[in-house]
């Protein structure tokens, strides 16, 4: 049972998708989105749900995210998106996606007016007001709301509502894409994307669910959750790991000792931030 302050953000939530009546949802199969999804799904509203599908995201996530929408019994569409052609994404900056938020966002807006559709929507929350999310940005401008943050819903309270109304992925490792795994200023190219997705999926092969593997040029530094670090320390399993990172084309591999941590690129933004203000400037970026 739902505390009642849960349960009344579930039913302004329901109430608010029902009066945007015509919504293309921003999809990406993560437990944000999903909820969103889900909950649109039971309203009047005609709803669209859209994944984008690029290099820098899992081509086995966009499989789930297709079954999940089918199991909902809503009409869902993939897009292919084409950042890696944009030069100002591909130099991989602090705004990186930003400019690759613009073009998705620009390309759901031109999708839902050939559909009829009144309004875009995405799964942003209440905890991403604290977040460094250049692509809140775009989605300012081109008027992409976000009502899982409009009604002040938390990760937290997403999963929880995520396992009561049933969705099977309530519990499902957040997913960013292969670009953040590549420090700001060292080029995004598909290999670097390839390398990164392959070891990860190796990683997940072996059963860990919380992992990024960071592009470091010749090293592979791996995040994981610190439970883990007997199992990538046992000889049979270090040895098959070495190996496979090897052949993917990294030097060397080593694990961060802080573990696993969304948003760990950024830490070097706050540094430079702290720098700066030193200098009698300011940069206003907020760790992830």
């Amino acid at each position: 049972m739902l505390a009642p302050d849960l349960a009344a953000k579930l039913e302004a939530l329901q109430q608010k998708l029902t009066r945007m009546e015509a919504i293309l949802v921003a999809y990406s199969g993560g437990v944000d989105s999903s909820l969103l999804l889900k909950v649109a799904s039971m309203t009047p509203a005609r709803v669209l749900a859209v994944t984008a599908a690029s290099p820098t995201y899992p081509q086995e996530e966009i499989k789930a995210a297709a079954q999940l929408a089918q199991g909902l019994g809503v009409q869902h569409v993939v897009i292919k998106t084409n950042e890696m052609e944009n030069p100002h994404f591909t130099a991989n900056p602090p705004e990186r996606c930003y400019h690759c938020k613009k073009e998705l966002f620009a390309s759901l807006q031109a999708l839902a007016r050939e559909q009829g559709l009144q309004i875009v929507v995405d799964g942003a929350n209440a905890d991403d007001r604290g977040d460094f999310r250049p692509g809140s940005q775009a989605a300012g401008e081109y008027g992409v709301r976000s009502p899982l943050q409009e009604v002040g819903l938390t990760k937290a309270e997403i999963r929880q509502l995520a396992r009561h109304l049933g969705l099977p992925n309530w519990d499902k490792p957040s997913m960013a894409c292969f670009s953040s795994r590549i420090p700001y200023g060292q080029a995004i190219t598909s290999e670097k994307l390839a390398q990164v997705a392959a070891a990860e999926s190796f990683l997940r092969q072996m059963g860990l669910k919380e992992v990024r593997v960071r592009h470091h040029g010749p090293i592979a530094r791996l995040e994981v959750n610190p439970a883990a670090f007997a199992l990538l320390i046992d000889a049979r399993v270090r040895g098959k790991l070495v190996n496979q990172l090897h052949e993917l084309g990294f030097t060397y591999i080593a694990v961060d000792l802080e573990g696993f941590r969304s948003g760990s690129m950024n830490a070097v933004l706050s540094t430079r931030g702290n720098a700066e203000k030193g200098n009698g400037n300011t940069i206003n970026v907020e760790e992830r």
